[in-house]
């Protein structure tokens, strides 16, 4: 009987593939969606996962994002040190900054200022040159996507290239020299990053009586990081977040202060709507049309149990064909703009969500088209 019911339903071509095109169309809406969502959203503590070797992150108590910058008191420094459990603290500063390209132009840079002595928060890999030329004078390190892409420079004769290393840059009235150009990971803020040492960092930065942007910890071996959290914040008045708490604070900032979920929400249930207008409408069809068939088979003997499980494996093998069509297109997509400036990012979780949406989908229409199955009457077959 489930051949048969098979049989009936890649026999009718046209229905057969109108419903596959609407189980298409609303996973790859609510696969493809989602995934650049998530992307997106992941995109928002980026930073904080380029800096590894730290525990902790104290900040200003004010601060909601990674790229909020408020300004602590140098002497915090010494009083986070002087806290037990720290097995080490160190600087960082981070801001926004004007800079001039070679050929004049200006752009907007997200500087980070780094330990002088330890260089921790660096870029994780290096595309060119090394991170110990950090230490020459007047040295800055370039994120490497964007000394490609949005760093180009203009040529006397007409044309461009890519920011390299060698070319200096004026920020604040100063040279920096590029010495390496380095692998990061995309911001939120979409920015190109710059590196240098804390010290240098201030000579770039506008003059301000506070210049201390975070305070990054590492615990000792076998410390509980919440106790040393909750210890710092009672010693300083600061706030201090462990990276994984640093990271949800600022994505619950983005997600509760930006329309950004409700647009891509907006999105996901549009495709929802459409595939089961288009593969629920089509399917009911399918059933409306083959009634003699079931009837035909009902004046034999079927029971409508068995019926009823033919329709479920028609709706569902549409459902599963349509779904891994629609993925798969969603996972060529990715592969081509995983790593542009379009964000893409397909855990498990979305694949999930949107295997969901389709099952949700050929249920309603194998419900739809079962009421018609049950209720046909056998002698249908017998009428002319």
């Amino acid at each position: 009987m489930y051949f048969i019911a098979l049989q009936m339903l890649f026999g009718d071509r046209g229905k057969y593939l109108g419903m596959i095109v609407g189980i298409t169309f609303a996973a790859l809406i609510m696969t493809q969606q989602p995934a650049i969502f998530t992307g997106l959203m992941s995109r928002t503590y980026s930073f904080i996962g380029d800096v590894s070797l730290p525990d902790i992150w104290v900040m200003d108590p004010g601060v909601k994002f990674v790229e909020e910058h408020k300004p602590l008191r140098d002497t915090e420094l010494g009083r986070v040190r002087g806290i037990e459990g720290v097995e080490w603290a160190a600087p960082m500063y981070k801001s926004l900054v004007i800079g001039k390209l070679p050929d004049g132009s200006t752009n907007t840079f997200d500087l980070t200022g780094l330990d002088d002595a330890t260089l921790v928060g660096a870029p994780p890999q290096m595309v060119e040159g090394s991170l110990q030329d950090l230490r020459k004078a007047d040295s800055i390190i370039v994120g490497d996507e964007a000394a490609k892409t949005r760093l180009r420079v203009k040529l006397e004769g007409g044309g461009d290239r890519a920011l390299q290393v060698g070319d200096t840059i004026e920020i604040n009235d100063r040279r920096a020299v590029v010495v390496a150009l380095a692998k990061v990971t995309r911001n939120f803020v979409l920015q190109p990053q710059i590196y240098t040492t804390y010290s240098r960092a201030m000579l770039f930065a506008p003059p301000s009586r506070r210049q201390l942007t975070y305070v990054l910890v590492k615990g000792k071996i076998g410390q509980d990081l919440d106790e040393l959290t909750a210890r710092i914040r009672e010693t300083t008045g600061l706030a201090a977040y462990t990276k994984d708490e640093f990271k949800k604070l600022t994505y619950n900032y983005w997600m509760k202060n930006t329309g950004i979920p409700i647009n891509f929400g907006i999105s996901v249930m549009l495709g929802f709507i459409v595939g089961t207008a288009i593969a629920g409408q089509t399917f009911f069809n399918f059933v409306h049309e083959n009634l003699k068939q079931y009837a035909a088979l009902k004046a034999m003997g079927l029971r409508s149990g068995v019926l009823v499980r033919m329709v479920l494996l028609q709706a569902f093998t549409v459902g599963i064909i349509g779904y891994g069509i629609g993925v798969g297109l969603t996972s060529l997509f990715g592969m081509k703009f995983h790593d542009s400036i379009l964000a893409f990012l397909m855990p498990p979780e979305v694949l999930m969500f949107s295997g969901g949406g389709v099952f949700l989908i050929v249920t309603v229409s194998a419900l739809l088209a079962i009421r018609q199955v049950i209720k046909v009457d056998p002698s249908v077959v017998f009428r002319g």
